[in-house]
């Protein structure tokens, strides 16, 4: 800015507004009394002072402006800045017919003292509140973003709602506490006024009888379609004739029709058709009163059952199970009774098993034997909560979570309904999905379940919910409790084949092209691409080499000119390449003292692994490799106390334990962990130490405490299933776990020997060779 000292300049009188410092305004010239003042300012490099003139007085206080523009055509404007309040003296005489007067700049004090802030703030609000109410505001932020209260004010003032005496007041006022002060007072009548003006108004439109401004709305909006060259009504009806048609309870009723009349009384042009347009159909599109009805014989259901899965006897009791309640529940009425019997007495089925043993598509089977629709939602990656129950419609793109969206998907109120990979449900900051699904899960509120993007209560009772996952330790504790845990444990060899015979092989000849009888695979060549070519617990792995022995058949069929091919275990190397499976002979790991053979259950199913133990010079260091977890070092420290306190029951000088002892589990890319390994590692030390070697027709399991008892562990079924696929014939397990082996297939209890033991005693006996 200039330097503002007192200089004589030409006046330009206002007679219908009041210019302050910091305001840029537009002036219309239209008097020649103005015209010669704009141009006087040549001689005042580009500056005038511009006084109020009220009733033919002019102010004592004048504003001293810069001439920013003028643009002259059809008329003439003038755009002009304020620069500073200025006091008039005594006029000057001129070379022109314009008034020249000495203007004496006010220095304004600049007042930041705490009370004239919070007048200020007071001011803001008040001023902010009265634009809102003349649907400007949006200027508030530009208009009230000043920080300093003096000029708060002068940028504020220019309204219409002020009179230009008041505007001359606060022109004339120089103190700065003071002109917020009466600043404010001014701004409080004027909001009371429209406070005033807009209630009477409200009053008035509110005592117009509902009924008839409706009926006037309506039949303005017709018009104006009708005009538009529109269909009137067309939409909306259809939207009515839907809602008396679907089945819905009242209280959705009730939401669709009152979105309905808000469609109806919108302007075409609101975005907020689309939205409820959106929202109306996906309401809609839920299958309201729509039930399939469910195949109730039982022997029929148990058929399908068989027909699509080989094994997992305790899966299809329990299916049968649930299907003969449902027959009970139908034939006495007590689905139609009117109360709250029906709710809670659902089932949520947990499937936990290590991959490919049949989870998913057994999803399916249970539909199909049922005689329901199935869909599936997969749970994996999800860190969302919104998946699950939708996003809240005030966002862009809004739609339901998975849930309804997969009921729609169904087209059925009572579908079977997998839940996929459960157990890898993330959460992060946007929440998470199991807390969402602990509703969904709990028979005794799933009546209920609340989608976000619908707003009103889903009846999830009718259906069958089946959940999977390859392990139970990542599933919340709260989600777990919802469940009725089933474990399946994965096949045996002999189930394998099997199933590749039954299932597989059809299916992989048929995906190439091929009937059944062009390729036959003998009975051993099936067993020897199980036990060389795959090393899982489920057939996923199986099912993939036979679709290359498929692609490979066909080739020869399409190539050699020959009707079939036969497929023998010689003809393997040739279809499948190199075996790629090569597992660990017992006989060969044990045959020197310190390695025991010991049995774990990893993600992909039950698996055998070697402990090995050697010493070497040192100080009583215990060094444990292999990518061991917290739990499984703290049972080799355990396992080396045990021998250390008991040295000489077992015959083991106690000077050979003060040596450096290394305890290594292969294979050391794979993370492993749990207390089972116990009796392993204890058997490996105490072989090492006494030069006994380990039988190698045994492995075991279970975990040692300091008193050397064995306590039970999980698992043992994978775990001799395991055992078996690796040629052992006997297996030690805890005395606890011998009711356990009631769950295996007779085929392995027939051709193994099982030891429950409850001493670490009793497992060196039976586990050492004799010395």
């Amino acid at each position: 800015m200039a330097d503002l000292t007192t200089t004589t300049l030409p006046v330009l009188p206002l007679r219908s507004g009041v210019v302050f410092p910091h305001m840029v305004v537009t002036v219309t010239i239209e008097s020649d009394e103005a015209k010669r003042a704009i141009a006087a300012t040549e001689n005042s490099g580009g500056r005038l002072l511009l006084v109020p003139q009220l009733e033919g007085e002019y102010a004592r206080v004048g504003t001293i402006a810069e001439i920013q523009e003028v643009v002259t055509g059809e008329g003439t404007t003038a755009l002009i800045s304020g620069v500073a309040r200025a006091s008039i003296g005594t006029g000057q005489p001129g070379t022109t017919d314009v008034l020249w007067v000495e203007a004496m700049p006010v220095e304004e004090p600049h007042d930041h003292s705490q009370e004239t802030l919070e007048l200020a703030n007071q001011f803001r609000a008040v001023v902010s509140e009265i634009l809102d109410h003349r649907g400007i505001g949006e200027v508030a932020d530009r208009l009230l973003g000043a920080d300093d209260p003096g000029q708060l004010v002068d940028l504020s003032v220019h309204s219409p709602d002020l009179s230009t005496a008041q505007k001359i007041e606060l022109l004339e006022t120089i103190d700065v506490h003071e002109r917020v002060e009466r600043a404010l007072d001014m701004m409080n009548t004027v909001l009371a006024d429209i406070t005033l003006r807009r209630k009477v108004r409200d009053d008035a439109t509110e005592r117009i009888d509902r009924s008839q401004r409706d009926y006037l709305i309506r039949q303005q909006m017709e018009s104006l379609r009708a005009e538009l060259g529109e269909e009137t009504g067309t939409v909306i009806d259809e939207y009515r004739q839907k809602l008396a048609e679907a089945q819905m309870p009242e209280s959705t009723t009730e939401a669709v029709e009152r979105e309905i009349d808000r469609l109806e009384r919108m302007n075409d042009q609101s975005p907020e058709i689309g939205w409820i347009r959106t929202w109306l159909d996906t309401v809609f599109d839920l299958p309201w009163g729509t039930r399939t009805t469910d195949n109730l014989d039982l022997g029929d259901a148990r058929s399908v059952l068989d027909a699509d899965h080989t094994g997992l006897e305790d899966v299809k009791e329990r299916i049968v199970e649930h299907l003969a309640v449902r027959k009970l529940r139908k034939e006495r009425g007590v689905d139609d009774a009117e109360d709250d019997h029906r709710r809670g007495g659902g089932a949520i089925l947990l499937l936990v098993g290590p991959p490919g043993v049949g989870k998913t598509s057994l999803g399916e089977s249970v539909a199909r034997a049922l005689g329901r629709k199935f869909v599936r939602v997969s749970l994996g990656g999800i860190r969302d909560e919104a998946e699950v129950r939708g996003h809240r419609r005030t966002y862009v793109g809004a739609r339901p979570g998975r849930i309804a969206r997969a009921l729609t998907d169904a087209g059925s109120m009572n579908p079977v309904f997998l839940l996929d990979e459960m157990d890898k449900v993330g959460s992060d900051w946007r929440g998470d999905p199991s807390s969402a699904l602990l509703e969904v899960l709990d028979p005794a509120q799933n009546h209920t379940f609340r989608d976000h993007y619908l707003e009103f209560d889903l009846d999830l009772s009718d259906v069958l919910f089946i959940a999977t996952a390859n392990v139970i330790e990542t599933i919340p504790a709260a989600l777990l409790d919802r469940t009725e845990v089933i474990r399946l444990d994965g096949y045996t060899d002999q189930e394998k084949v099997e199933i590749a015979r039954d299932h597989l092989l059809p299916r992989r000849l048929s995906s190439v092209g091929l009937e059944p009888e062009e390729v036959t695979v003998s009975d051993e060549a099936m067993a020897a691409i199980i036990e060389s070519y795959t090393r899982e617990a489920g057939v996923r792995g199986l099912e993939r080499m036979l679709d290359k022995l498929a692609r490979k058949s066909a080739m020869k069929i399409a190539t050699d000119d020959t009707d079939t091919v036969n497929v023998t275990e010689v003809d393997l190397v040739d279809l499948l390449g190199k075996p790629t499976v090569f597992r660990d002979e017992a006989g060969e790991r044990t045959r020197v003292p310190g390695v025991a053979t010991g049995l774990a259950v990893t993600g992909a199913g039950g698996d055998v692994l070697f402990v090995e133990a050697s010493v070497m010079p040192g100080n009583r260091e215990l060094t444990v490799t292999g990518q061991l977890g917290d739990v499984m070092k703290e049972s080799a420290e355990i396992a080396l106390s045990y021998v250390r306190s008991n040295a000489e029951d077992l015959g083991i000088d106690p000077d050979d334990l003060d040596r450096a002892i290394h305890l290594h589990v292969p294979a050391g890319a794979i993370p492993k962990d749990g207390p089972s390994a116990g009796i392993t590692m204890t058997t490996a030390l105490v072989s090492l130490f006494t030069g006994r070697k380990v039988k190698d027709t045994i492995g075991m399991t279970g975990e040692l405490t300091l008193q050397g008892r064995v306590l039970p562990i999980g698992g043992l079924k994978q775990k001799v299933l395991a055992a078996h696929r690796a040629g052992l014939t006997e297996v030690i397990l805890p005395t606890r776990n011998a009711d356990d082996l009631d769950e295996l297939p007779e085929s392995i209890t027939e051709a193994m020997t099982f030891h429950p033991l409850d001493d670490i005693s009793k497992v060196l006996e039976l586990a050492l060779e004799e010395g």
